[in-house]
Protein backbone atom coordinates (compact mmCIF):
# COMPACT_ATOMS: atom_id res chain seq x y z
CA UNK A 1 0.00 0.00 0.00
CA UNK A 2 2.98 2.28 0.47
CA UNK A 3 3.33 2.28 -3.31
CA UNK A 4 -0.21 3.62 -3.72
CA UNK A 5 0.43 6.26 -1.05
CA UNK A 6 3.46 7.43 -3.03
CA UNK A 7 1.43 7.28 -6.24
CA UNK A 8 -1.30 9.40 -4.66
CA UNK A 9 1.11 12.15 -3.60
CA UNK A 10 2.62 12.23 -7.09
CA UNK A 11 -0.83 12.12 -8.70
CA UNK A 12 -2.05 14.96 -6.49
CA UNK A 13 0.95 17.13 -7.41
CA UNK A 14 0.31 16.48 -11.10
CA UNK A 15 -3.36 17.44 -10.62
CA UNK A 16 -2.15 20.77 -9.23
CA UNK A 17 -0.10 21.30 -12.37
CA UNK A 18 -3.03 20.48 -14.64
CA UNK A 19 -5.32 22.87 -12.76
CA UNK A 20 -2.75 25.66 -13.08
CA UNK A 21 -2.72 25.05 -16.84
CA UNK A 22 -6.52 25.08 -16.96
CA UNK A 23 -6.64 28.28 -14.91
CA UNK A 24 -4.17 30.17 -17.10
CA UNK A 25 -5.57 29.02 -20.45
CA UNK A 26 -7.60 31.59 -22.44
CA UNK A 27 -11.26 31.18 -21.51
CA UNK A 28 -13.43 31.55 -23.42
CA UNK A 29 -11.26 30.54 -26.37
CA UNK A 30 -11.31 33.06 -29.19
CA UNK A 31 -9.47 31.08 -31.86
CA UNK A 32 -9.57 27.53 -33.18
CA UNK A 33 -6.11 26.82 -31.76
CA UNK A 34 -7.18 28.04 -28.30
CA UNK A 35 -10.29 25.87 -28.40
CA UNK A 36 -8.26 22.83 -29.42
CA UNK A 37 -5.74 23.53 -26.65
CA UNK A 38 -8.55 23.73 -24.10
CA UNK A 39 -10.07 20.49 -25.36
CA UNK A 40 -6.68 18.82 -25.04
CA UNK A 41 -6.28 20.09 -21.46
CA UNK A 42 -9.72 18.77 -20.53
CA UNK A 43 -8.87 15.39 -22.08
CA UNK A 44 -5.54 15.27 -20.23
CA UNK A 45 -7.26 16.05 -16.94
CA UNK A 46 -9.85 13.32 -17.48
CA UNK A 47 -7.09 10.85 -18.41
CA UNK A 48 -5.41 11.79 -15.13
CA UNK A 49 -8.56 10.82 -13.21
CA UNK A 50 -8.84 7.57 -15.17
CA UNK A 51 -5.27 6.70 -14.19
CA UNK A 52 -6.05 7.36 -10.53
CA UNK A 53 -8.95 4.93 -10.49
CA UNK A 54 -7.01 2.33 -12.48
CA UNK A 55 -4.22 2.30 -9.90
CA UNK A 56 -6.65 2.52 -6.99
CA UNK A 57 -8.56 -0.51 -8.30
CA UNK A 58 -5.37 -2.56 -8.23
CA UNK A 59 -4.58 -1.28 -4.72
CA UNK A 60 -8.11 -2.22 -3.60
CA UNK A 61 -7.61 -5.78 -4.80
CA UNK A 62 -4.34 -6.00 -2.89
CA UNK A 63 -5.65 -4.59 0.41
CA UNK A 64 -9.21 -3.28 0.51
CA UNK A 65 -9.08 -2.52 4.23
CA UNK A 66 -6.14 -0.18 3.84
CA UNK A 67 -7.97 1.60 1.03
CA UNK A 68 -10.83 2.20 3.47
CA UNK A 69 -8.32 3.47 6.05
CA UNK A 70 -6.82 5.83 3.42
CA UNK A 71 -3.55 6.62 5.24
CA UNK A 72 -2.71 9.17 2.50
CA UNK A 73 -5.73 11.31 3.48
CA UNK A 74 -6.22 13.72 6.38
CA UNK A 75 -8.69 12.97 9.17
CA UNK A 76 -11.09 15.54 7.73
CA UNK A 77 -10.95 13.96 4.29
CA UNK A 78 -11.61 10.50 5.73
CA UNK A 79 -14.60 11.84 7.69
CA UNK A 80 -16.16 12.98 4.40
CA UNK A 81 -15.57 9.70 2.58
CA UNK A 82 -18.38 7.57 1.20
CA UNK A 83 -17.09 4.04 0.56
CA UNK A 84 -13.41 5.00 0.37
CA UNK A 85 -13.88 8.20 -1.63
CA UNK A 86 -16.03 11.24 -2.33
CA UNK A 87 -19.78 10.89 -2.75
CA UNK A 88 -20.70 11.03 -6.48
CA UNK A 89 -23.71 13.29 -5.94
CA UNK A 90 -21.30 15.97 -4.64
CA UNK A 91 -20.70 16.75 -8.32
CA UNK A 92 -24.23 18.07 -8.74
CA UNK A 93 -24.10 20.27 -5.64
CA UNK A 94 -20.90 21.74 -7.08
CA UNK A 95 -22.47 22.35 -10.51
CA UNK A 96 -25.53 24.07 -9.04
CA UNK A 97 -23.45 26.17 -6.64
CA UNK A 98 -20.99 27.34 -9.31
CA UNK A 99 -23.81 28.00 -11.76
CA UNK A 100 -25.72 30.08 -9.20
CA UNK A 101 -22.65 32.14 -8.22
CA UNK A 102 -21.73 32.91 -11.83
CA UNK A 103 -25.34 33.60 -12.81
CA UNK A 104 -25.66 36.19 -10.04
CA UNK A 105 -22.34 37.81 -10.97
CA UNK A 106 -23.47 38.17 -14.62
CA UNK A 107 -27.13 38.94 -13.99
CA UNK A 108 -26.95 42.39 -15.64
CA UNK A 109 -25.38 40.98 -18.82
CA UNK A 110 -27.86 38.11 -18.91
CA UNK A 111 -30.81 40.48 -18.57
CA UNK A 112 -29.40 42.37 -21.54
CA UNK A 113 -29.46 39.16 -23.56
CA UNK A 114 -25.68 38.69 -23.57
CA UNK A 115 -24.35 35.12 -23.39
CA UNK A 116 -21.40 34.47 -21.08
CA UNK A 117 -20.89 30.83 -22.10
CA UNK A 118 -19.76 29.84 -18.59
CA UNK A 119 -21.38 27.64 -15.93
CA UNK A 120 -23.72 30.50 -15.09
CA UNK A 121 -25.04 30.25 -18.65
CA UNK A 122 -26.24 26.64 -18.70
CA UNK A 123 -28.99 26.09 -21.24
CA UNK A 124 -32.40 24.63 -20.26
CA UNK A 125 -31.35 21.45 -22.06
CA UNK A 126 -28.16 21.21 -20.03
CA UNK A 127 -30.05 21.75 -16.76
CA UNK A 128 -32.48 18.99 -17.76
CA UNK A 129 -29.67 16.54 -18.53
CA UNK A 130 -27.86 17.43 -15.29
CA UNK A 131 -31.08 16.81 -13.34
CA UNK A 132 -31.68 13.48 -15.10
CA UNK A 133 -28.10 12.39 -14.45
CA UNK A 134 -28.43 13.40 -10.82
CA UNK A 135 -31.50 11.19 -10.39
CA UNK A 136 -29.71 8.24 -12.01
CA UNK A 137 -26.64 8.78 -9.83
CA UNK A 138 -28.69 8.98 -6.63
CA UNK A 139 -30.29 5.62 -7.44
CA UNK A 140 -26.92 3.97 -8.12
CA UNK A 141 -25.38 5.56 -5.06
CA UNK A 142 -28.19 4.26 -2.85
CA UNK A 143 -27.91 0.77 -4.34
CA UNK A 144 -24.17 0.62 -3.62
CA UNK A 145 -24.78 1.93 -0.10
CA UNK A 146 -27.26 -0.92 0.41
CA UNK A 147 -24.65 -3.43 -0.80
CA UNK A 148 -22.15 -2.14 1.76
CA UNK A 149 -24.83 -2.27 4.48
CA UNK A 150 -25.55 -5.90 3.65
CA UNK A 151 -21.84 -6.69 3.85
CA UNK A 152 -21.60 -4.95 7.23
CA UNK A 153 -24.74 -6.68 8.54
CA UNK A 154 -23.03 -10.00 7.87
CA UNK A 155 -19.90 -8.94 9.79
CA UNK A 156 -20.71 -11.33 12.64
CA UNK A 157 -20.15 -14.21 10.24
CA UNK A 158 -16.49 -13.20 9.96
CA UNK A 159 -15.96 -14.77 13.39
CA UNK A 160 -17.29 -18.10 12.16
CA UNK A 161 -14.42 -20.50 11.51
CA UNK A 162 -16.37 -21.90 8.57
CA UNK A 163 -16.84 -18.49 6.95
CA UNK A 164 -15.31 -18.03 3.53
CA UNK A 165 -13.23 -14.95 4.37
CA UNK A 166 -11.68 -14.67 0.93
CA UNK A 167 -15.11 -14.54 -0.68
CA UNK A 168 -16.33 -11.91 1.77
CA UNK A 169 -13.27 -9.78 1.10
CA UNK A 170 -13.84 -10.14 -2.64
CA UNK A 171 -17.40 -8.87 -2.14
CA UNK A 172 -16.07 -5.80 -0.32
CA UNK A 173 -13.53 -5.18 -3.08
CA UNK A 174 -16.39 -5.32 -5.59
CA UNK A 175 -18.39 -2.73 -3.62
CA UNK A 176 -15.46 -0.29 -3.51
CA UNK A 177 -14.74 -0.75 -7.20
CA UNK A 178 -18.41 -0.14 -8.05
CA UNK A 179 -18.31 3.07 -5.99
CA UNK A 180 -15.16 4.22 -7.79
CA UNK A 181 -16.68 3.38 -11.16
CA UNK A 182 -19.71 5.53 -10.33
CA UNK A 183 -17.47 8.40 -9.24
CA UNK A 184 -15.53 8.36 -12.51
CA UNK A 185 -18.59 7.84 -14.72
CA UNK A 186 -20.37 10.75 -13.02
CA UNK A 187 -17.51 13.17 -13.72
CA UNK A 188 -17.18 11.90 -17.28
CA UNK A 189 -20.87 12.30 -18.07
CA UNK A 190 -21.02 15.78 -16.57
CA UNK A 191 -17.99 16.90 -18.58
CA UNK A 192 -19.56 15.45 -21.74
CA UNK A 193 -22.74 17.52 -21.40
CA UNK A 194 -20.82 20.78 -20.81
CA UNK A 195 -19.15 23.00 -23.37
CA UNK A 196 -15.35 23.07 -23.31
CA UNK A 197 -15.31 26.37 -21.41
CA UNK A 198 -17.83 25.06 -18.88
CA UNK A 199 -15.91 21.79 -18.49
CA UNK A 200 -12.74 23.75 -17.71
CA UNK A 201 -14.58 25.77 -15.04
CA UNK A 202 -16.12 22.63 -13.57
CA UNK A 203 -12.80 20.75 -13.38
CA UNK A 204 -11.10 23.75 -11.75
CA UNK A 205 -13.90 24.12 -9.19
CA UNK A 206 -13.86 20.39 -8.38
CA UNK A 207 -10.09 20.34 -7.92
CA UNK A 208 -10.08 23.53 -5.84
CA UNK A 209 -12.69 21.99 -3.53
CA UNK A 210 -10.45 18.94 -3.17
CA UNK A 211 -7.36 21.10 -2.59
CA UNK A 212 -9.14 23.26 -0.02
CA UNK A 213 -10.47 20.34 2.01
CA UNK A 214 -7.05 18.69 1.96
CA UNK A 215 -5.23 21.85 3.11
CA UNK A 216 -7.76 22.40 5.88
CA UNK A 217 -7.57 18.75 6.94
CA UNK A 218 -3.76 18.75 7.07
CA UNK A 219 -3.78 21.97 9.12
CA UNK A 220 -6.30 20.46 11.56
CA UNK A 221 -4.21 17.31 11.93
CA UNK A 222 -1.13 19.41 12.67
CA UNK A 223 -3.01 21.39 15.30
CA UNK A 224 -4.27 18.20 16.90
CA UNK A 225 -0.72 16.84 16.89
CA UNK A 226 0.46 19.87 18.86
CA UNK A 227 -2.41 19.62 21.35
Amino acid sequence: MTSFKSFYYSWFDHLNQLVRQLSTAPSPPTTLDQRQDLELLVAKTMTHYVEYYRVKSAATERDVFNVFAAPWASSLERSLHWIAGWRPTTVFHLIYTESSILFESHIVDILRGLRTGDLGDLSPGQFRRVSELQCETVKEENAITDELSEWQDAASELMDECANLDEKIRLLVHVVQKADDLRLRTVRRVVELLTTQQAVEFLIAAAELQFGIRRWGIDLDRQRGRA
